[in-house]
């Protein structure tokens, strides 16, 4: 199911709901349908534009119109797939870190099916991009793939995200953030291809430092002594 029971609100209560999801958020950030209920109730026009560049692009219109998603049942084959490819790299980073694709919470505050599915596929391909970017599942390795997700859609609550994480960074870890993170996060964001216009199954089986070139993905380098 791409959205649970589909909730209609009016201005105020969109606020309302958009201030009460980022509060509890940034109390605390492991809660997944706060974090999606804030970048649905402040990322319409973010995500029309999404649905805009996946129109105009080949890839993305194959998206629009199969509507894949990124389930169990889906994309189990990948575990079986050569070491060296996308799929394999993808299937190692999950189980490496007992990560279900199946966690995703459901689409509840937008108001058509495409634009339903636009956000449910930026949900369910967080994970393509922590794999493709080589970064980590900490809060430093999250914070630092919000700065790119917002170089790409333009997304609210992916800076509001970045502004919660580094809140709680130690002093080592916010001076490694914006030493070494996030200048490298803003470089990558800008120079790889339209993100949510790829079709990333259709690459499982592809060798994942061939993908990474052909989108322009620059994997986070390693810190320097």
């Amino acid at each position: 199911m791409v959205g649970g029971a589909h909730i209609q609100l009016n201005r105020w209560q969109q606020a309302a709901v958009a201030l009460g999801s980022a509060v509890g958020a940034l109390l605390d950030p492991r809660r997944a349908d706060l974090i999606a209920a804030l970048g649905e109730t402040t990322g319409k026009p973010a995500f029309e534009r999404v649905l805009e560049r996946m129109k105009k692009s080949a890839e993305g219109r194959a998206v629009l119109l199969e509507r894949p998603r990124v389930l169990s049942s889906e994309v189990g084959h990948a575990w079986d797939l050569p070491s060296n490819t996308f799929g394999a790299a993808y299937a190692n980073f999950m189980g490496s870190r007992n990560f279900s694709p199946d966690d995703r919470p459901p689409v509840r505050f937008m108001d058509t099916d495409e634009l339903k599915y636009v956000a449910m596929r930026a949900r369910e391909v967080h994970d393509f991009w922590h794999t493709l970017f080589g970064l980590p599942t900490n809060l430093i390795g999250e914070s630092a793939l919000k700065v790119i997700e917002f170089e790409q859609m333009h997304l609210p609550m992916c800076m509001l995200s970045v502004l919660g994480g580094t809140a709680r960074f130690n002093d080592r870890q916010r001076k490694l953030f914006f030493q070494h993170y996030f200048p490298w996060a803003i470089r990558a964001g800008m120079q790889c291809t339209d993100l949510m216009c790829i079709y990333y199954e259709r690459h499982f089986h592809e060798d994942l430092d061939e993908m990474r070139a052909k989108w322009g993905i620059i994997p986070l380098p390693p810190p320097q002594s």
